[in-house]
């Protein structure tokens, strides 16, 4: 009698709000890279936003009402994942904070919190992956978005795997970890300083001389790839997740398809 092999990981994908209305690719890239190493994913019909852009307005009250929708859509998973850091430093590092006040609750969304990583870093930390089988020919450079950074840590896990893709070449931008000017709600709040902070990234990214930009983060990356439009530059700019599963068929964020 044989037995069978050992399943992987049961993963439940939480796709973000972003990337389901503005750029599934990166969910369909995800769902790539973490089937490579052997992970059974699936994606909860019953999701729905973080809450984020409640929690950091001071809604409390129907954040603490998301988060409990989505603790209970992915509590059957081994672990939950997100292409964001921003969206898995809400659900890892937020969520326990909205149940302070209810000691069962609060129990329920630390264990939640437990099985909650950012993409890349579930790749590298936790599944122990060290290279992808994926080709870029050109030039990159990352930037570390504000929340996957400094709530998760998220820093050299993708240039370790970035530089295993084949053809691929780094350039580091100048002070790739201040800010894009995006923060979600304040972008929308204060556009005056935001446009001026994204304006000082967009030359730090030119200086480079890369030809794409990257980082884990689609909401600073669509704020990124609107102002290099605006300002006329070529540099193209996609999801980290996408170069690492070879996935780069589809035009570059803010660029039209074909057709």
């Amino acid at each position: 009698m044989s037995s069978s092999p050992p399943a992987g990981p049961r993963v439940g994908l939480f796709v973000t709000c972003l990337v389901d209305l503005f750029r599934p690719s990166v969910g369909f890239a995800a769902v790539k890279l973490m089937e490579d190493a052997g992970c059974t994913v699936e994606v909860p019909a019953a999701q729905t936003c973080c809450g984020q852009p409640a929690f950091n307005s001071g809604d409390r009250k129907d954040a603490r009402e998301i988060a409990e929708q989505v603790i209970r859509a992915f509590e059957p998973y081994d672990y939950v994942v997100a292409p964001s850091g921003s969206c898995a430093g809400m659900l890892k590092r937020h969520y326990p904070e909205l149940f302070q006040d209810d000691p069962q609750a609060h129990e329920r969304a630390e264990n939640f919190a437990g099985k909650v990583h950012e993409l890349v870093s579930f790749l590298t930390d936790v599944l122990n992956v060290t290279s992808v089988d994926a080709a870029f020919r050109g030039s990159v450079t990352y930037h570390d978005s504000c929340s996957g950074l400094r709530e998760l840590g998220v820093k050299d896990q993708p240039r370790k795997l970035l530089k295993t893709v084949d053809g691929l070449e780094i350039k580091e931008m100048r002070d790739p970890d201040v800010c894009c000017g995006f923060g979600g709600t304040f972008c929308v709040k204060y556009p005056d300083i935001s446009n001026k902070i994204v304006s000082e990234k967009t030359n730090t990214i030119r200086e480079t001389g890369a030809g794409t930009l990257l980082a884990g983060d689609l909401g600073c990356l669509m704020n990124m790839a609107g102002k290099l439009k605006r300002e006329g530059s070529a540099i193209e700019v996609r999801h980290v997740a996408e170069v690492l599963a070879g996935m780069t068929d589809a035009p570059a964020i803010g660029e039209k398809g074909k057709g």
